[in-house]
């Protein structure tokens, strides 16, 4: 019964991650600002160095900037993949890591811009 408990859960969360991995498409620019194809506002953490390929927001800092997952299909241009602490691949673009902010609850919003001056819009 146990056995047939995990695998039940373990199709269900396979699922669910396909599933996430396939409604996600590439960013668009509103207003020159990168935005998630659902128009929240993406961000960037000064504290990434760019081409470092590593993101260095991890554990409690990643529940409050939930990294971009990367889109089925890689955008074109300055966007890259970053392999997170956990082994998990996050879009970066101009080869920083992108971030949305768990406080924006709708499209639009920027209340994380300049958050103690190391989180920013990402300019196109």
């Amino acid at each position: 019964m146990k056995t047939r408990q995990i695998c039940l859960a373990l199709l269900t969360s396979a699922t669910f991650i396909a599933g996430f991995a396939q409604a996600q498409s590439a960013p668009k620019v509103a207003d020159g600002i990168l935005v998630s194809d659902t128009g929240m506002t993406l961000y960037s953490f000064d504290k990434d160095v760019a081409g470092s390929g590593k993101s260095t927001c991890n554990g409690p800092c990643a529940t409050n900037w939930p990294p971009v997952a990367v889109p089925a299909k890689l955008p074109s241009g300055k966007y890259s993949v970053v392999t997170r602490d956990d082994g998990s691949a996050q879009l970066a673009y101009d080869g920083k890591p992108l971030y949305l902010y768990a406080a924006d609850k709708k499209a639009g919003e920027r209340t994380g811009d300049n958050f103690k001056n190391v989180w920013h819009l990402v300019k196109e």
